[in-house]
């Protein structure tokens, strides 16, 4: 794959998921405008979620019967429609209704990272998904920066004006740029795809690698889902723009682990797995310290972002390389953990926020990282089996 189709397709996970995780820097003046109770604010970021789950279970699965490159152009015209009806609504049903659109839709980073695996070369297939999920990791951080900034100028309505709009001109361009997806089998149907996710989900290393990403995801929301509230109180009192530069930080943490796909490439995916959920644990001491120093928070925040990307490369370049035949399925079933781990932190953090501080809320996100090392290691330690993505001397 050629860097430019990198780039697009990274471009493209960039604005789906921004679609559901813009709403965290803006959930002040958003729950303010439409007259959400704090304790319940959450639910902004976690409808989206929910909406992701049925569109991972639903859409996902068309991936391994139809042309991706149509489904991609498809649902990308999809999420614009849900962020437009969330730029335009009037109560908090409305906004409610166009997240869990948006969401619904924005699956579609899972067909395009799909896509990626499945017309790259084996031994680029990391790579390739590195550079395409690393457009994942831009949408959400890169997303808060752009996010805070109009939401400052414009109001929070501008920020899903904006993506709209990113949206609707990615779906005109994919058809032009990007080949169709061929097959050189005959597809399953999708009676039969939705019928596989049980045998997959059986799959021991589907499942391991699925709780991993459940307490992964769930530790990053609470960061993500749950900062804005203390940042935007006494003492620090920081606005929308300023809240979302801490997304610089995240964002360099993300891209400093780029390489995680070459080493997974190389068969080192396991222990460097091991090493970046330790690391994540570790970066809540610092994380913890928002409430006297905002130094050691953007610290915190680059190592458990550096982390969460290198265990998320790591996790989907084993499961593509144990089923190339059903991409699309199997990163569908892997992302359903994700999205029930990143529903959980976002829902959980505010409560626990709203009634015992940020030290909770720390101490949460921490409790979520222990359970994704302890399920590493417990895997590691039971008896192995060789796949074709890592041979068994690396485990």
């Amino acid at each position: 794959m050629n860097a430019w189709r990198r780039l697009l397709l990274a471009t493209i996970c960039g604005v789906a998921v921004a679609s559901i995780y813009t709403a965290q820097p803006v959930l002040e003046p958003m729950s303010r405008d439409l007259g959400i109770p704090a304790d319940l604010t959450g639910w902004l970021v976690a409808t989206g979620q929910i909406g992701y789950l049925a569109g991972l279970l639903l859409l996902v699965p068309l991936g391994d019967v139809a042309d991706r490159r149509r489904l991609i152009t498809a649902h990308l015209a999809l999420t614009a429609t849900g962020t437009l009806l969330t730029a335009t609504a009037p109560n908090t049903w409305a906004a409610l209704t166009g997240l869990a659109v948006a969401g619904l839709f924005a699956v579609v980073v899972q067909t395009t990272v799909a896509y990626a695996a499945s017309i790259s070369a084996p031994d680029e297939r990391g790579k390739n998904i590195g550079g395409v999920t690393t457009g994942v990791v831009v949408g959400i951080l890169g997303g808060r920066i752009l996010a805070g900034t109009l939401a400052e100028v414009w109001g929070w309505r501008s920020v899903y004006l904006v993506l709209a709009a990113l949206a609707l001109g990615l779906a005109a361009l994919v058809p032009a740029a990007l080949p169709a997806d061929q097959r050189t089998e005959n597809p399953a149907t999708y009676r039969q795809v939705i019928a596989s996710l049980g045998g997959l989900l059986q799959q021991r290393l589907l499942l391991t690698r699925g709780l991993i990403a459940l307490f992964l995801f769930a530790s990053f929301a609470t960061l993500w889902s749950g900062m804005a509230l203390p940042l935007a109180a006494a003492p620090w009192h920081l606005g929308e723009a300023q809240i979302g530069l801490f997304g610089i930080a995240g964002l360099a943490g993300a891209l400093g682990a780029a390489r995680a796909g070459r080493w997974a490439d190389s068969g080192r995916a396991t222990p460097v797995t091991g090493l970046a959920l330790a690391l994540l644990l570790a970066s809540w001491t610092a994380i913890a310290q928002l409430p006297w120093s905002l130094w050691l928070l953007a610290g915190g925040v680059l190592l458990l972002d550096f982390a969460v990307q290198a265990a998320h490369v790591s996790n989907q370049h084993l499961l593509t390389a144990a089923n190339p035949d059903r991409t699309s399925s199997t990163i569908g079933g892997y992302m359903l953990f994700y999205s029930l781990g990143s529903a959980l932190g976002a829902a959980t953090t505010t409560l626990v926020f709203a009634s015992t501080g940020w030290a909770g809320s720390s101490l949460l996100g921490a409790a979520f990282a222990c359970c994704a090392l302890a399920t590493w290691a417990i895997d590691r330690h039971l008896p192995t089996r060789n796949t074709p993505a890592e041979p068994a001397s690396t485990r």
